[in-house]
This record gives structure tokens, sequence and C-alpha cells, in this order.
């Protein structure tokens, strides 16, 4: 009995041991692997921009909209993977945009609400990057029209927290390798307009569409369990298809569903970007991509595990004087949640982005 308890403690040790390695990005190197080493990825744009359907990288949507003065290209996102996965970029140099949105937390940080550089509390959590090219409003209150635009915000603000920006741009100049790619790209040297320039097309190749439910929705009958088939048409008859719709599993409009409205100074979300009332306490409904890893929900990160955020969806949200009309209590038994549950499980995503460039 002794033995057997000192082994199952070794392999809980090695289990947290690995669970808190896959927490950082594995820097790639330029030296040959081993059979235990992660060999470097070879950063491929996901679709080609010169094709006649434009920059499609999920085939069963529309084209991307990209901004004629940020075109995709190759270089481009190559330069900005290297900054999104760059510490330098941080105010404090103590984080960079992956900090906040690593792959074993389904592209978020696991935590209630953000915390930013310089230890900066910050009030929402953060969402997943999953498909984020294709969002037309950016941020939970959508206050941002464009990806160049979040991307400025978020590392001026306080996420990443380069209030100062002059000098962190200057910490990227002085390298030279930064120099060169940012003079291939831009024709000049790194500033404040070509940075989140950069960073907008490497976030433009962060895709999912290859999960098992794609694989199913593609034909594959083998890609998902019955559960799962069943749990689909569970989703289905709960009108969750309402506001989590399309391929992008998100019908990007704000609804108010109740979550902290019961605060005595709550979080008036989209009103602040519309001035609206009835925007009051709305906020983006987020995709459902990668759900079962990026607990806690919401927009204030208060529901923790997904059972409870399924359940009060399923309940009809929480009841205030400016909750979406349009959710209503849907009733599925027990299997049927269960089922629902089991669905929700099949829009995980594999990922390598857990592994990051070498930098310069």
């Amino acid at each position: 009995m002794i033995r057997l308890e000192l082994i199952s403690r070794l392999l809980l040790a090695l289990m947290v041991f690995a669970v808190a390695a896959c927490s950082q990005p594995q820097e790639a190197t330029n030296e040959a692997a081993t059979d235990t080493e992660v060999q470097p990825v070879v950063f491929v744009l996901p679709d080609d921009p010169g094709d006649d359907d434009g920059y499609s990288p999920i085939k069963t949507y529309e084209p991307m909209n990209i901004p004629d003065d940020n075109p995709i290209t190759l270089k481009g996102a190559r330069l900005g993977r290297l900054l999104y996965y760059d510490n330098r970029l941080s105010g404090d140099g103590s984080r960079s945009c992956y900090h906040c949105h690593v792959v074993d937390k389904g592209l978020t940080d696991g935590l209630p609400q953000a915390i930013g550089a310089h230890n900066k509390q910050l009030t929402r959590s953060s969402p997943t990057m999953w498909n984020v090219g294709y969002l037309a409003e950016l941020y939970w209150d959508g206050r941002a029209k464009s990806l160049e635009k979040q991307a400025r915000a978020a590392w001026t603000g306080g996420n990443m927290g380069a209030k100062n920006f002059d000098s962190v741009i200057a910490v990227i100049n002085s390298i030279d390798a930064y120099r060169t790619q940012f003079q291939a790209v831009y024709s000049e040297d790194a500033n404040v307009t070509n940075i989140p320039k950069a960073l907008a097309t490497y976030m433009r190749t962060i895709i999912s569409d290859d999960t098992p439910w794609d694989r199913w929705q593609r034909g594959d009958e083998s890609a998902v369990s019955d559960g799962a088939k069943r749990g689909y048409n569970a989703f289905t008859k709960a009108q969750c298809a309402t506001c989590h719709s399309g391929v992008l599993l998100t019908d990007q409009q704000f609804h108010n569903v109740g979550i902290g409205m019961d605060a005595e100074k709550y979080d008036v979300g989209r009103f602040k970007v519309t001035k609206l009332d009835q925007n009051r306490g709305a906020f983006k409904t987020p995709t459902l991509r990668d759900i079962v890893k990026s607990a806690p929900y919401f927009h204030n990160g208060s529901v923790v595990t997904l059972v409870e955020a399924v359940k009060l969806m399923l309940a009809g949200g929480i009841d205030n004087e400016f909750k979406d009309d349009a959710l209503k209590p849907q009733d599925l038994s027990e299997q049927e949640l269960a089922d629902l549950l089991e669905f929700l499980g099949t829009l995980s995503q594999d990922s390598n982005l857990g592994q990051a460039p070498a930098l310069p």
C-alpha cells in the first residue's frame, strides 16, 4: 500500500509539472532537434491572400476584411509573430501579448479579470483570440472598430502598459533584426503605427477551423461521438445557435444576459460605446471555440465552470431591467445537458501557438 501511495504521489507531481510547463510558450531554436526536442514551427500563412477569393482561411465563411493600408503578407505576419511573443513590447518588460492568450487556456489567461503590465488589475476577462481577424468590432464592448486599433489600445493601455511607447519603440529599433524586418515590410523603422499593424497581421493568422466539430461538419462522421451529435441537436433545440451562430459560433452582437447586473455599480458594457439604454450591461457574444479550456466564463469571469455557465444560460440568464428579450428559459433533460456538454468538448482546437519563435 505504501509503495502504491508513493507511486501515486510521483505521478501526481509529474502531472502538475507538465501542466505548469504547458502555460509557457516553448521557444523555438535553430539547433537540430533530437527525438525528445520540440521541432521549431515553420510559420506559413493559413491562406494565400493572392487567391481569387482573397484572404479566406476559413473556406466555409466569407473572405476576411483586410484594410487597404495593411495587406496580408508573409513577411508582415512573421514580423508580427515575433512582436506578439516579445516581452520587450510591454511597458515593464514583464509580458507579451501571448501572456494573456495562452494555448492551454483556450487563448485566454484563465483569470476572472486580466492583470496587465505593472501588475495593474483590469476589469474584464481576456477573450479568446481564435478567429479574431473576422470580428468587425473588438473588445467585450466592441469599442475598437479594427484589429489595428485594438492592438494599439492593448499595447499602449492597461494590458501591455506601454504608455511611454517611445521608449519601447527605441528598444525595438535598437535591435538590428527588427529594424531590418520593419524596413522590409513597411520601408521605415518601427513606430506607433506600424507595430500595431504587424501585430494585427499576425493575429489574422490565428485560425480555428479544424476542431472535431468542423471535421464532422465537413462529412467525417467518425470525428465526434454519438453523444456529441445528440448534444448538437440539444444545442439547436435550446436555441443556443441563435447567438452562437455559424462557423464562428458567434453572432458578433451584444446581449445583456444579466451577468454582474446585481452590483451597486455595474459594468455598463456596450452602453459606453452607443449611449443607448438598451445596451446597458450588454456584451459581445463570445465564440464557443475552445470553450472547455477557457474558464472562468463571461466578461467578468464570475462563473467558474462550464456546467454552471450552461445552466445559467438555459435558465434564461439573470433577470434585470435591461436583459435581452430573446433570452428565454430552455427545458433540457439531464441527458440532453450531458450531451450538450459533450458537444462543446468537440469545439477544442489543437494548436502549436504555445511554441514561441526564437526572438532577435
